[in-house]
């Protein structure tokens, strides 16, 4: 079981490294390592999803990439609302790009319905604009 979410104010899969490593350049990462999307709904199959799931991020109009989730912790916002923070891997992985419309929130994703990977280890990936012409022919 996967989650995939709109990545909001995101324009490329470059963009969102960029704006990762702006953010723990200004002191905002953990020392583990991980990133952390905060979001407000924590997934009642947390357990399907830990550890062997991923987020699929929408890019653009697309699923263009994917972080592994570490973990999903129970938080309290500065409000005191509850809320998630999804703890992720921080390699992205660039998959194939698959056409999405806007939706609010996340959503669960089967493994069956989720994009599949753009390269295996060790693989080079095309440049984006090249992986959106191959999908729309049906050849990724």
């Amino acid at each position: 079981m996967h989650i995939i979410k709109l990545c909001v104010g995101v324009s490329s899969v470059e963009e969102l490294i960029e704006w990762r490593a702006l953010r723990r350049e200004q002191g905002f990462g953990r020392p583990d390592g991980l990133n952390v999307h905060r979001t407000r709904m924590m997934p009642k199959r947390a357990d399907e999803i830990v550890g062997q799931g991923s987020l699929y991020w929408v890019i653009a109009g697309a699923v263009r990439a994917r972080q592994v989730i570490a973990d999903l912790k129970a938080e309290t916002d500065g409000e005191g609302r509850s809320c998630c923070d999804i703890l992720l891997e921080p390699d992205l992985i660039r998959t194939a790009p698959y056409p999405r419309r806007p939706f609010q929130g996340w959503r669960y994703l089967q493994a069956k319905d989720a994009p599949p990977d753009l390269a295996r280890a060790g693989e080079e990936t095309p440049p984006e604009g090249m992986a959106e012409e191959l999908a729309q022919l049906g050849l990724l």
